[in-house]
């Protein structure tokens, strides 16, 4: 599979009465935009609003983000299952708005009020402290703010918000057809150099199989009960995989991050010049018994065995007991002679001092940390709110307090800001010694 990944960078957006890209400048049509999604009768109200790095502007609801893609040649289309039928994706040629994302944010309160299925929204602000805990805040964001119809159940409310940014998304990329790509990336697994270790991503992804949807889909499919599946690291570039859009939450990756997966994108680098890149393993994790743990981490690593790897890049989404999966199938790879290296951030309480790992095997002896979900933040006052919600709640429980959007913050984790862990080393981190 061949596909060529054609770059547009984006550093300023308008708002107008067309649609065009003209050397980074990307200009939208607002009301077209607007009809687009209204055509969803689940959406009430729709908005448009731009944050660019730096503006002490805090970004509230937020749901997913995306980066705006379309196929221009090849089988299939951006994000196939949900904008397009399941024709397999991965080949062929893409457009890529690179330096910008598309922000949704929804204001939906949910049918289910507590437990692990309840809904959530994340935050981001474009400055100060909370913009050096993620990595959104470096991009020119469109912001999509989104009012879905009173009483939607949750997959319903998913799938409004999702067809609503993929839709628009696809709608903006759809600006570079025509126009000079300013970069060119091909990936292309097929040309290998003999004697070079063949190397396998292994990503675990946590599921809620008894959720209305279970976290994670495949071809718009949501994944709920799975052994490991084998996918070409290309798919996730034409947007394959999706996530839940009624939970934004800072540990769970959004759809940009699964288009821009920082270790798929440094084992293509390494390709055929220090490894041969071997392809992409999906893990399901969070077995509810030490069972279905022991079988998920032998059938992986028995996959990556089939597929003659040497060695294995072993990384995770998720939180809780689906991290001794993980740790299982690092010492399930080790057994099968398969050397691991496990990506992951810590844990460690809020001064540092914690476990930073929840689960430990003697086998995972090469462990690189992705930084802390722990520590905590303080957030000026904003000057300007976008988004879903001019109160947001702090704690998630029911009927936890209001507080103003616009006031100072006091955050105890990072879960509450979006890409506020950094799941798979896309940041620059530092270790400070007290």
């Amino acid at each position: 599979m061949r596909l060529e990944l054609f770059d547009f960078p984006v550093s300023r957006i308008m708002l107008a009465n067309e649609f065009r890209y003209d050397e980074g400048l990307l200009v939208v049509d607002e009301d077209k935009i607007k009809k687009l999604v209204l055509e969803d009768p689940r959406i009430r109200e729709v908005s448009l609003a731009l944050a660019y790095p730096g503006e002490k502007v805090r970004i509230t609801g937020i749901r997913d983000i995306v980066e705006p893609r379309v196929k221009v040649q090849g089988n299939g289309q951006i994000f196939p299952g949900v904008l397009s039928p399941v024709i397999g994706v991965g080949t062929g040629r893409t457009h890529r708005l690179s330096g910008m994302a598309l922000v949704a944010a929804a204001e939906y309160e949910g049918t289910i009020r507590a437990g692990t299925a309840v809904e959530r929204s994340a935050i981001l602000d474009m400055w100060g402290p909370g913009a050096e805990a993620s990595r959104f805040s470096s991009l020119v964001n469109l912001v999509l703010s989104l009012r879905l119809a009173e009483g939607l159940f949750e997959f319903e409310a998913h799938t409004a918000i999702q067809r609503a940014e993929f839709a628009v998304a696809k709608r903006l990329a759809e600006t570079t057809i025509g126009a000079t790509a300013a970069r060119e990336e091909i990936l292309d697994l097929t040309i290998t150099k003999p004697n070079l270790p063949k190397v396998i991503l292994v990503q675990g992804y946590i599921t809620s199989s008894h959720s209305p949807h279970p976290g994670i889909s495949y071809y718009g499919l949501p994944i709920r009960d799975s052994l490991a599946t084998f996918i070409h690291p290309n798919e996730l570039a034409d947007g394959a995989v999706t996530k839940n859009t009624t939970r934004g939450v800072g540990y769970f990756p959004v759809v940009w991050d699964w288009q821009n997966h920082p270790l798929v994108q440094g084992l293509y680098r390494q390709h055929s010049r220090e490894l041969n890149f071997a392809g992409l393993i999906l893990e399901r994790i969070r077995f509810e018994t030490h069972h279905g743990k022991e079988v998920i981490s032998t059938n992986t690593a028995r996959l990556a065995a089939a597929l003659e790897a040497s060695g294995a890049l072993i990384t995770w989404l998720g939180s809780g007991n689906a991290f001794v999966d993980i740790m299982l199938t690092v010492r399930v790879c080790e057994s099968l002679g398969i050397k691991t290296t496990l990506v992951t951030y810590e844990y460690g309480g809020k001064d540092g001092v914690d476990s930073p790992l929840l689960f430990y095997t003697s086998e995972a002896d090469a462990v690189v940390s992705t930084g802390s979900r722990d520590r905590h933040l303080e957030l000026p006052p904003a000057e300007s709110v976008l988004g879903a919600y001019e109160q947001i709640r702090i704690l998630s429980y029911p009927g936890a307090p209001l507080v103003s959007a616009r006031n100072p913050l006091t955050l105890d984790a990072r879960d509450m800001i979006i890409g506020g862990v950094d799941n798979w080393g896309r940041q620059s981190w530092t270790c400070k010694a007290y």
